[in-house]
């Protein structure tokens, strides 16, 4: 029994380890990809997607470990939340990286495009931004603090701001002729909600570690409003029913 627990436990370990791991390059993307968009280099650009390979591989690599855990090692309680986490991040890591590998892409088909500064600068900071929000869930991963990850929902929505800037500023630019095609503006607003997007994946780590900290699950929340609007539903139907009087029976004789 005890090796069994210390197999289990080192195979955990190994799993938290690649899930860093993918984290790291998750978040190495960010950056990157915002430069390689901003300086048009469709070389970098062909490296980054061509790298996604890498980061495929290891997010199969993690779900292969798990699948191993579930079937062999039975883990139940905080193991067994340890592992449904690391499976729910690696998701989460890997379709950052792939919103980056599409932002790589898109940068193929603005290119060319003269971006004037002002969009310059709020790539950058939208790039910051969704950057730093992942960072912070991923320390919270890694220093289980359901305190900070239940605080990322509040980060999060200056990351929300920051990409209705940027939507409205790609739309101000076509209009006021700085020289944006409407499809290079169709595209460069793709790119701002692809940002968005990893905010909303940093989002949803936060909200597994904090299932993996105390058992919350967001999940039950919504069960719970669902269930009582539908037994708030059913209480105001039966309020408007009125039960009628069985009819009497004409020339019945005893």
């Amino acid at each position: 029994m005890i090796t069994e627990t210390r197999t289990l436990h080192s195979e955990l370990e190994a799993i938290r380890t690649d899930v860093v791991r993918l984290a790291g390059i998750a978040t190495e993307s960010i950056p990157r990809g915002t430069e390689i968009l901003l300086a048009m280099d469709l070389a970098a650009a062909q490296r980054l997607i061509e790298d996604d390979d890498v980061a495929d591989a290891l997010s199969l690599a993690i779900e292969a470990r798990c699948d191993h855990v579930l079937a062999l090692q039975h883990p139940v309680a905080g193991d067994l939340r340890e592992v449904m986490t690391a499976l729910r991040l690696a998701s989460d890591l890997e379709r950052t990286i792939d919103l980056m590998v599409n932002i790589a892409k898109r940068t193929r088909r603005v290119y060319g495009a003269d971006l004037p500064p002002r969009l310059r600068g709020q790539i950058e900071r939208l790039s910051e931004e969704s950057s730093r929000l992942l960072r912070l869930a991923m320390d919270s991963y890694v220093e289980r603090d359901p305190a900070l990850a239940a605080a990322i929902d509040d980060i999060a929505v200056r990351l929300h701001e920051y990409g209705h800037h940027f939507m409205q500023a790609v739309f101000d630019a076509h209009e006021d002729g700085e020289g944006l095609s409407m499809p290079a503006c169709v595209q460069l607003a793709m790119i701002g909600r692809f940002y968005e997007r990893i905010g909303d994946h940093a989002l949803d780590i936060a909200q597994r570690v904090r299932f993996l900290a105390t058992g919350w699950r967001p999940e039950v929340q919504s069960t719970d409003r669902l269930h009582f609007r539908q037994a708030h539903a059913v209480a105001r139907m039966s309020a408007t029913l009125t039960v009628q009087p069985p009819p009497e029976v004409e020339g019945t004789t005893s």
